[in-house]
């Protein structure tokens, strides 16, 4: 068995604004999983790694990937529990080259074309101008559920944003989902989610940045508005710390992302122990290209969730792949017997 990486630099439509800073670019590695006897037919993985939030993403990381494709070859384990996304990546790949490297990583009644996975509609940062005008086109195209992104400009006019949005569409009509990636302090966040609270708002994901438990803990326990997190998942490696987590904070929602919380084994690993406590959950990607993409939608739809899942639908980039899934109104779906032309990657700048 051999293992070939390859980077990749993603490209955005129009820049993506977030409470970290402008997006024009997104960095990406590809693995291929072959036997050296038979290398046209390989399983294709994404290590979506995500620099600025996750903690791999260092001058190593290549470094790793070198380690991994050395260690594949002669047999020897990777240890790889501090690498979310080589490891999501790994299990893509192994996945795939099971099956024949036709790009059937889970197979359900999604991948026979027989059901559909809801998925939020993403509302980036911009003016409140941009804002408004962007909610108001992705309810045109039939979205019952939106996610804005929130903290990075005055809070009085976000604040007027979501209003104006909801005046518009009640909440029998739209779901209103917020993500403030951290950017409030423990201060000021319980007065600004008692402000949320009168517009009917689903969540608030990550009110405050992570490292702060106790201050979680009582926002969760205090929060009018119900609490999701998502960056506070990153980087715990073990079961023993996710129940750590979940019980000290006791959130009402964890919001999982394959490729910064320990791969689809990592995150099942969550889904478990929140379970257990009542936590509800969704599944989130994370810009990931088409690649990962179509991995994490057909894992996710396995897991069986009514929620609207927070999936990408691959329209961001410039320069992605094409894909069996399609995006009608706000469900995504998959062609039967399709995968990613595997040509398009016969360009790319192979390491093996």
């Amino acid at each position: 068995m051999r293992l070939a990486y390859a980077p990749y630099i993603l490209h955005f439509r129009e820049p993506a604004g977030t409470s970290r800073g402008i997006l024009t670019e997104k960095p990406t590695f590809f693995i291929k999983i072959y036997d050296e006897t038979n290398p046209e037919v390989y399983g294709l993985g994404e290590c979506a790694v995500f620099p600025g939030l996750s903690p791999e993403a260092d001058g190593r990381y290549g470094f790793k990937l070198m380690e991994l494709l050395a260690n594949i070859a002669i047999g020897r384990e990777t240890d790889l529990s501090r690498h979310s996304s080589i490891m999501l990546g790994l299990e893509e790949a192994i996945r795939d080259f099971s099956s024949g490297g036709r790009g059937l990583y889970f197979q359900s009644p999604f991948t026979e074309g027989k059901q559909e996975i809801t998925i939020n509609g993403l509302v980036w940062m911009g003016t409140v101008e941009e804002m408004t005008r962007r909610a108001a086109l992705k309810v045109e195209e039939g979205f019952k559920c939106l996610k804005f992104k929130i903290g990075a400009q005055d809070w009085t006019k976000e604040l007027e944003m979501i209003s104006a949005v909801r005046s518009h569409f009640p909440a029998s009509q739209l779901e209103i989902r917020v993500d403030a990636n951290g950017a409030f302090t423990p201060e000021e966040a319980m007065s600004r989610l008692e402000d949320l609270s009168h517009l009917d708002i689903h969540s608030c994901e990550q009110p405050i940045a992570p490292g702060n438990p106790a201050a979680m803990a009582e926002i969760c326990r205090l929060s009018p508005v119900p609490v999701a997190l998502d960056e506070t998942l990153i980087g715990i490696f073990s079961q023993g710390g996710r129940r750590t987590v979940l019980d000290t904070i006791m959130p009402q929602y964890i919001i999982l992302k394959p490729s910064l919380c320990g791969g689809f084994s990592g995150a099942e690993g969550w889904i478990e122990e929140a379970r257990e406590r009542g936590i509800g959950w969704w599944v989130t990607s994370a810009l990931e290209s088409n690649v990962g993409l179509t991995a994490i939608a057909q894992w996710a739809a396995t897991l069986n969730s009514r929620m609207p899942q927070g999936l990408g639908t691959g329209g961001l980039f410039t320069d992605n792949f094409v894909t069996p899934l399609s995006l009608h109104a706000d469900k995504l779906s998959y062609t039967p017997g399709g995968t990613i032309a595997r040509e398009q990657f016969d360009a790319l700048d192979w390491h093996s």
